[in-house]
Protein backbone atom coordinates (compact mmCIF):
# COMPACT_ATOMS: atom_id res chain seq x y z
CA UNK A 1 0.00 0.00 0.00
CA UNK A 2 2.60 2.18 0.98
CA UNK A 3 4.35 2.04 -2.16
CA UNK A 4 1.15 3.12 -4.44
CA UNK A 5 0.87 6.23 -2.45
CA UNK A 6 4.61 7.50 -3.30
CA UNK A 7 4.08 8.16 -6.73
CA UNK A 8 0.65 9.81 -6.26
CA UNK A 9 2.46 11.86 -2.84
CA UNK A 10 5.22 13.10 -5.30
CA UNK A 11 2.72 14.21 -8.32
CA UNK A 12 0.45 16.07 -5.50
CA UNK A 13 4.03 17.83 -5.06
CA UNK A 14 5.11 18.40 -8.84
CA UNK A 15 1.88 18.88 -10.50
CA UNK A 16 1.65 22.42 -8.97
CA UNK A 17 5.66 23.06 -10.34
CA UNK A 18 4.97 22.10 -13.18
CA UNK A 19 1.38 24.43 -13.59
CA UNK A 20 3.43 27.44 -12.58
CA UNK A 21 5.97 26.62 -15.14
CA UNK A 22 3.60 26.37 -17.84
CA UNK A 23 1.90 29.18 -16.80
CA UNK A 24 5.17 31.75 -15.83
CA UNK A 25 6.44 30.53 -19.69
CA UNK A 26 2.75 31.99 -21.37
CA UNK A 27 3.42 35.32 -19.46
CA UNK A 28 6.86 35.28 -20.43
CA UNK A 29 6.31 34.92 -24.53
CA UNK A 30 3.58 37.37 -24.01
CA UNK A 31 5.42 40.47 -22.51
CA UNK A 32 8.26 39.69 -25.15
CA UNK A 33 5.92 38.96 -27.99
CA UNK A 34 6.36 43.34 -28.93
CA UNK A 35 2.56 43.80 -29.15
CA UNK A 36 1.24 46.96 -28.13
CA UNK A 37 -0.95 46.35 -25.45
CA UNK A 38 -3.27 49.52 -26.18
CA UNK A 39 -3.87 47.83 -29.58
CA UNK A 40 -6.22 44.86 -28.92
CA UNK A 41 -7.78 43.39 -31.51
CA UNK A 42 -11.46 44.26 -32.43
CA UNK A 43 -13.95 42.43 -34.01
CA UNK A 44 -14.90 45.88 -35.75
CA UNK A 45 -12.03 46.45 -37.27
CA UNK A 46 -12.87 47.31 -41.45
CA UNK A 47 -16.43 46.94 -40.25
CA UNK A 48 -19.08 49.25 -40.20
CA UNK A 49 -19.59 51.66 -37.15
CA UNK A 50 -22.36 50.10 -35.39
CA UNK A 51 -25.60 51.69 -35.81
CA UNK A 52 -26.39 54.46 -32.95
CA UNK A 53 -27.69 57.57 -31.90
CA UNK A 54 -26.67 60.07 -29.51
CA UNK A 55 -28.40 63.10 -28.45
CA UNK A 56 -26.11 66.34 -27.88
CA UNK A 57 -24.65 67.29 -24.81
CA UNK A 58 -27.29 70.03 -23.57
CA UNK A 59 -25.79 73.16 -22.98
CA UNK A 60 -22.73 72.96 -24.77
CA UNK A 61 -21.91 75.76 -27.26
CA UNK A 62 -19.07 76.76 -29.78
CA UNK A 63 -19.43 79.64 -31.73
CA UNK A 64 -22.31 80.70 -30.30
CA UNK A 65 -23.98 77.62 -31.99
CA UNK A 66 -25.68 74.66 -29.97
CA UNK A 67 -23.09 71.03 -30.29
CA UNK A 68 -24.88 68.58 -31.73
CA UNK A 69 -25.22 65.22 -31.44
CA UNK A 70 -24.47 62.52 -33.90
CA UNK A 71 -25.13 59.13 -35.70
CA UNK A 72 -23.45 56.61 -37.06
CA UNK A 73 -24.84 58.44 -40.55
CA UNK A 74 -22.97 61.08 -39.48
CA UNK A 75 -19.73 59.35 -39.51
CA UNK A 76 -19.73 58.99 -43.46
CA UNK A 77 -18.11 60.96 -46.28
CA UNK A 78 -14.61 61.93 -44.30
CA UNK A 79 -12.25 60.44 -41.89
CA UNK A 80 -13.38 60.67 -38.71
CA UNK A 81 -11.76 60.20 -35.02
CA UNK A 82 -14.24 59.09 -32.25
CA UNK A 83 -12.77 59.90 -28.70
CA UNK A 84 -14.44 58.25 -26.04
CA UNK A 85 -14.05 60.09 -22.75
CA UNK A 86 -15.75 61.42 -19.53
CA UNK A 87 -15.29 64.46 -17.19
CA UNK A 88 -14.30 61.88 -13.91
CA UNK A 89 -11.47 60.00 -15.88
CA UNK A 90 -8.12 61.31 -15.31
CA UNK A 91 -6.18 60.04 -18.41
CA UNK A 92 -9.02 61.98 -20.63
CA UNK A 93 -7.88 64.99 -18.92
CA UNK A 94 -3.63 63.92 -19.78
CA UNK A 95 -4.91 63.24 -23.33
CA UNK A 96 -7.17 66.05 -24.14
CA UNK A 97 -4.31 68.80 -25.14
CA UNK A 98 -3.75 66.24 -27.87
CA UNK A 99 -6.93 66.11 -28.88
CA UNK A 100 -7.04 69.52 -29.34
CA UNK A 101 -4.04 69.51 -31.32
CA UNK A 102 -5.58 66.73 -33.61
CA UNK A 103 -9.51 68.86 -34.63
CA UNK A 104 -6.64 71.10 -36.20
CA UNK A 105 -6.13 69.09 -38.80
CA UNK A 106 -8.86 69.78 -40.91
CA UNK A 107 -8.63 66.81 -43.04
CA UNK A 108 -10.56 65.05 -40.22
CA UNK A 109 -13.21 65.23 -38.29
CA UNK A 110 -13.19 64.93 -33.88
CA UNK A 111 -16.05 63.88 -32.79
CA UNK A 112 -16.26 62.44 -28.86
CA UNK A 113 -18.99 60.63 -26.80
CA UNK A 114 -19.43 61.32 -23.66
CA UNK A 115 -19.67 58.06 -21.41
CA UNK A 116 -21.74 57.81 -18.23
CA UNK A 117 -20.78 61.49 -16.67
CA UNK A 118 -22.95 64.00 -15.32
CA UNK A 119 -23.24 66.51 -17.94
CA UNK A 120 -22.67 69.52 -16.02
CA UNK A 121 -18.76 68.27 -15.29
CA UNK A 122 -18.88 67.45 -18.70
CA UNK A 123 -19.37 70.72 -19.97
CA UNK A 124 -17.30 72.27 -17.35
CA UNK A 125 -14.27 69.64 -18.28
CA UNK A 126 -14.31 71.28 -21.98
CA UNK A 127 -15.07 74.60 -20.85
CA UNK A 128 -11.92 74.74 -18.85
CA UNK A 129 -10.11 72.65 -21.23
CA UNK A 130 -11.26 73.95 -24.40
CA UNK A 131 -13.89 71.56 -26.80
CA UNK A 132 -11.49 70.20 -29.39
CA UNK A 133 -15.05 68.47 -30.57
CA UNK A 134 -17.18 69.11 -33.69
CA UNK A 135 -20.08 67.44 -32.23
CA UNK A 136 -20.30 65.31 -28.69
CA UNK A 137 -23.07 62.63 -28.40
CA UNK A 138 -23.99 61.53 -24.49
CA UNK A 139 -24.02 57.79 -23.67
CA UNK A 140 -25.28 58.06 -20.44
CA UNK A 141 -26.08 54.23 -19.60
CA UNK A 142 -22.87 53.43 -21.73
CA UNK A 143 -25.07 51.06 -24.19
CA UNK A 144 -23.36 53.05 -27.36
CA UNK A 145 -19.63 52.18 -26.22
CA UNK A 146 -20.43 48.60 -25.69
CA UNK A 147 -21.32 48.35 -28.99
CA UNK A 148 -18.23 49.94 -30.32
CA UNK A 149 -16.62 47.33 -28.00
CA UNK A 150 -15.17 49.98 -26.00
CA UNK A 151 -13.48 48.40 -22.55
CA UNK A 152 -12.52 51.27 -20.53
CA UNK A 153 -12.27 55.13 -21.29
CA UNK A 154 -10.49 56.70 -23.01
CA UNK A 155 -10.42 54.81 -26.58
CA UNK A 156 -9.96 56.36 -29.48
CA UNK A 157 -11.06 55.43 -33.42
CA UNK A 158 -10.28 56.48 -36.51
CA UNK A 159 -13.54 55.93 -39.35
CA UNK A 160 -13.17 56.08 -42.78
CA UNK A 161 -15.54 58.09 -45.25
CA UNK A 162 -16.86 54.96 -45.78
CA UNK A 163 -18.39 54.79 -42.00
CA UNK A 164 -15.84 51.68 -41.62
CA UNK A 165 -13.73 51.49 -38.61
CA UNK A 166 -10.05 51.57 -39.59
CA UNK A 167 -8.35 51.51 -36.25
CA UNK A 168 -9.02 51.50 -32.27
CA UNK A 169 -6.37 52.98 -30.03
CA UNK A 170 -7.19 51.71 -26.56
CA UNK A 171 -5.49 54.41 -23.60
CA UNK A 172 -4.93 57.59 -23.47
CA UNK A 173 -3.23 59.30 -26.81
CA UNK A 174 0.17 60.10 -25.21
CA UNK A 175 3.23 61.78 -26.53
CA UNK A 176 4.97 58.83 -26.98
CA UNK A 177 1.97 57.07 -29.38
CA UNK A 178 0.60 60.29 -30.68
CA UNK A 179 3.39 60.20 -33.63
CA UNK A 180 2.13 56.31 -34.07
CA UNK A 181 -1.36 57.29 -34.15
CA UNK A 182 -0.81 59.84 -36.60
CA UNK A 183 0.79 58.04 -38.95
CA UNK A 184 -2.66 55.25 -39.13
CA UNK A 185 -4.44 58.35 -39.38
CA UNK A 186 -2.63 59.07 -42.31
CA UNK A 187 -2.86 55.81 -44.32
CA UNK A 188 -6.78 56.03 -44.35
CA UNK A 189 -7.95 57.26 -47.86
CA UNK A 190 -9.38 60.85 -47.97
CA UNK A 191 -13.13 60.93 -49.43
Amino acid sequence: MAEATAPRSRLIFILPVVVFVILAGLFFVQLTSGRNPAELPSVLLNKPVPTFSLAPLEGLAADGRPVPGFSNEDLKGRVTIVNVWASWCAPCRQEHPLLVDLAKDPSVRLVGINQKDNPDNARRFLGALGNPYAAVGVDPNGRASIDWGVYGVPETFIVGPDGMIRHKHIGPLTPENIAGFKERLSQIPRA
